[in-house]
């Protein structure tokens, strides 16, 4: 009766332990293309502040409950799909002067480390525009996480960062309060 118990302790224990491993393994997330987008800010003229969107994305990303520092995110960008709400600065945004989106129809953000703090922290990554690639820090901001109504389990970030467009090549001169642009990832994944 002894080994008997001791066999189902030691059973139990181990069944734990694998359900404790498994709960807190890596969990990898794709990015619901509908309910996920980058919205740019860019002053206009000194005047006011323009807005847009990428509409069409695409991506992954991993959350590590147990060691944060392990989350990353891989994220690509079609350039053409630029939405600013105006159909001619639209194009003009998206040929030589700017985007130039025939030549580099997409944009790749990829993390390298991330510095977790509180639900958020800092993403450090490459930014892929107009065919340079150069490090740039995402300040990020947990929205929430839990299950949808079609059996899945979503988690959703919204990251933000200050770049400033001429080291991408992009010079076009709006003025000097257009220097620079705040882009927003809004991220929304459907874990996998």
């Amino acid at each position: 009766m002894r080994s008997f118990r001791a066999f189902t302790a030691l059973a139990l224990s181990g069944a734990l332990a694998v359900s404790t491993q498994a709960l807190a393994a890596p969990e990898t997330y794709e990015l619901d293309p509908t309910h996920s987008f980058i919205e740019f800010s860019i002053s206009h003229l000194g005047f006011s502040i323009l807005k847009g969107r990428f509409n069409e994305m695409e991506g992954s990303f991993t959350y590590d409950a147990e060691k944060p520092e392990n989350n990353s995110v891989e994220v690509t960008v079609k350039t053409a799909s630029l939405d600013s709400n105006h159909a001619e600065r639209d194009e003009h945004l998206r040929n030589e002067d700017f985007l130039h989106v025939e030549k580099y129809p997409v944009a790749t953000f990829k993390s390298k480390r991330f510095e977790p703090e509180g639900e958020g922290g800092t993403l450090h990554g490459d930014l892929t525009l107009h065919g340079e690639t150069k490090p740039i820090e995402v300040d990020v901001e947990f929205i929430g996480a839990g299950e949808d109504p079609w059996g899945g389990y979503r988690r959703g970030y919204v990251g933000t960062t200050t770049i400033r467009q001429a080291d991408w090549g992009i010079d076009y001169d709006l003025g000097p309060a257009a220097e620079t642009m705040e882009l927003q990832f809004f991220i929304e994944g459907i874990r996998q």
